[in-house]
């Protein structure tokens, strides 16, 4: 009995369509190219030289990927932002030591490779890096046949960025008496989404048409917001003690990690405007109040710890590249026993 012959695609895989997504990506991603890129997307590896104006550069590098927002793009069919969040959840990370994001990678998986669907998320990941001011400089497509259920996908991404040594920002210098800034979030953000469809799901048939002044979905889909070209602005000529990305854990969780032992961060919740669709998740999933603090940024998408006096300075700063940044609270001395940070 004679065997018929197999193809990779008989298998499962579209060689073709593989290239065809890397055709579709390669002028997206020049889009991004900057100062330092050698080699970027096509190669075995990706180049990238540290910008000479670097005497004694320390490389920072993070990753992370998008949770559970995916779901909601697989179901709305939502594919343009989500590349978007998956940048900023990596270079806002980087940020936080004072890093200058330099360049991104990113890891696309699914089952059957749908090009159209993979370019708009990956023209979402090149838009993020151009907000980022770093290069999209290489990456992988993996179409794995039975791993993935039609029209699902999976994403990942890595960013390495550089600072001067002698201007790390750790946290160490924060002292009792200094400000605490605020930056507004877009939003969710990439964060809680799982009790995000939880509530949802629960409200079935009485979701608003509107929140924040836009249609339910996009209000629920905003990407998340990237800090880095107003906050590295700012570090030119302010100093800054310390900054934290409100990511998984938000408020109370994230803003101890750079605070040093023996302080506390007290933050006035009446400084900042929640924006409505935290209140409606909040409504309507019966969440505590300490829980949504514990979960969501509630408003507040990035924090710089600064003394008294550059507080005023470090506002107009960040208030004139566009952000909206508020005075939310100040360090004090912790007492034994005291959470780390306090919301009053």
């Amino acid at each position: 009995m004679s065997k018929t012959s197999l193809t990779y695609r008989d298998a499962g895989v579209d060689i073709d369509a593989g290239d065809a997504l890397v055709d579709a990506i390669k002028p997206l991603a020049a889009r991004t190219m900057r100062d330092g890129v050698l080699a970027g997307i096509g190669g075995f590896g990706a180049l990238f030289e540290v910008p000479k104006r670097y005497k004694e550069p320390v490389l920072v590098s993070g990753t992370d990927g998008v949770g559970t927002k995916l779901r909601l793009a697989f179901e709305w069919a939502r594919h343009d932002t989500v590349g978007i969040d998956l940048v900023a959840m990596s270079v806002n990370d980087v940020l936080v030591q004072g890093a200058e994001p330099l360049f991104f990678l990113d890891y696309f998986a699914c089952g059957k490779l749908e090009v159209g669907v993979a370019a708009r998320v990956v023209g979402g990941i090149a838009k993020g890096c151009e907000l980022a001011g770093c290069a999209l400089i290489g990456g992988e497509t993996a179409e794995m046949p039975g791993m993935y259920p039609p029209g699902e996908y999976d994403l990942a991404g890595f960013c390495v960025g550089a600072a001067e040594k002698s201007r790390l920002i750790s946290g160490a210098d924060v002292r009792p008496g200094d400000v605490v800034l605020g930056l507004a979030s877009s939003g969710v953000h990439s964060n809680g989404y799982s009790l995000v469809r939880k509530i949802i799901e629960r409200a079935a048939d009485r979701l608003p048409l509107t929140l924040d002044g836009m249609d339910f979905r996009d209000a629920v889909m905003q990407p998340t917001r990237i800090y880095c070209k107003p906050v590295l602005a700012l570090l030119q000529d302010t100093p800054v003690k310390a900054m934290a990305h409100i990511t998984g854990g938000g408020l109370v969780e994230n803003i101890p990690r750079v605070l040093p032992e023996g302080t506390q961060g007290v933050l006035r919740r009446a400084a900042w405007r929640q924006p409505e669709l935290f209140d409606w998740l909040q409504r309507e999933g019966d969440v505590p109040a300490s829980e949504m603090l514990r979960t969501f940024n509630c408003g507040i998408g990035y924090v710089l710890v600064v003394a008294p006096e550059h507080a005023e300075v470090a506002q107009r700063s960040l208030r004139e590249a566009g952000e909206q940044c508020l005075c939310i609270g100040e360090i004090a001395a912790r007492a034994d026993g005291a959470p780390a940070v306090d919301v009053i």
